[in-house]
C-alpha cells in the first residue's frame, strides 16, 4: 500500500450549539498539532466558561490516526468524550480538537440524551467549519555559502519546492518543504541540481561542497 501523505483537518476554528431541556450544549472545533496545543484549547474553554458544569472533549491526530483521546469530564461514561470522537472521525478529520461545554439546565438527559446532545452540538460545529485537504510534507534545511546561492535558487525554484523560511545572513540557510512520498527523489534531484550532476551519480549519501542539507520535520 503507498505511503498516504494527505489528510483532512480544519482550516480555522468553528463552533456551534445543542439545546435540550434547558441544558445547553456549546462546541468549539479548532484545528492543533501537538496534545499540548489541544490542552491549551481546553484551558481556554475553562477560562470562557468558567459556570459550565462540564468540559468534555475528544481529539485525534496524524495520518494513521493512531493519537486519540476521549474526555467525559465527569458525564456518565462514554456518553460525552466518545460520541465527540465519534464525530470527528465521520467527518473524516485528524489534527483536530473538539470541546464541549454543558450548562446544565436542572433536568437529567439519561444516558441516550446525553450521547445526543455531544454528538449533535460536534456535529454542528463540524458542519460550521471549512475542511480542506492537506498535504504532509518533509522539511529540509539547506545551508550554504554564497558562492552557491545562484545554484541553490535556481534548483529550488526549478523543482518547485516550497520556501518555509529564508535567512541571508552571516551564513545563509533556507529551509524548504518536499512532499513526504517525493522526499527521497526530491533530494536526489536537488542535489543534482545544484552540483550539476547526472542523477544516476547522487544517493541518499552524496555530499556537495559549500552546501549542507539536514531534515527537520515532517508536517
Amino acid at each position: 500500500m503507498p505511503e498516504k501523505d494527505t489528510y483532512k483537518t480544519l482550516s480555522a476554528p468553528s463552533s456551534g450549539e445543542f439545546k435540550d431541556r434547558g441544558s445547553k450544549f456549546i462546541a468549539t472545533a479548532h484545528p492543533v498539532l501537538t496534545e499540548e496545543e489541544a490542552m491549551e484549547k481546553v484551558a481556554e474553554s475553562r477560562k470562557e466558561h468558567p459556570k459550565a458544569r462540564h468540559h468534555c472533549f475528544a481529539w485525534r491526530f496524524g495520518v494513521d490516526g493512531q493519537r486519540f483521546r476521549a474526555n467525559d469530564d465527569g458525564e456518565p461514561s462514554g456518553t460525552a468524550g466518545r460520541p465527540i470522537l465519534v464525530q470527528i472521525d465521520s467527518f473524516e478529520l485528524t489534527n483536530v480538537v473538539v470541546i464541549v461545554v454543558r450548562y446544565f439546565g436542572g433536568t437529567l438527559l439519561g444516558t441516550s440524551g446525553l450521547i445526543q446532545a455531544y454528538r449533535e452540538s460536534t456535529a454542528e460545529a463540524l458542519r460550521q467549519a471549512t475542511i480542506e485537504e492537506r498535504i504532509l510534507e518533509a522539511v529540509y534545511r539547506i545551508q550554504f555559502d554564497y558562492a552557491h546561492m545562484s545554484p541553490v535558487m535556481n534548483a529550488v525554484k526549478k523543482l518547485g519546492f516550497s520556501i518555509v523560511r529564508q535567512d541571508y545572513g552571516e551564513h545563509p540557510e533556507m529551509d524548504i518543504a518536499i512532499r513526504l512520498t517525493e522526499k527521497e527523489q526530491g533530494l536526489r534531484l536537488l542535489k543534482a541540481h545544484i552540483g550539476e550532476l547526472h542523477l544516476d551519480e547522487v544517493t541518499k549519501d552524496t555530499t556537495l561542497e559549500g552546501v549542507e542539507i539536514s531534515f527537520l520535520r515532517e508536517g
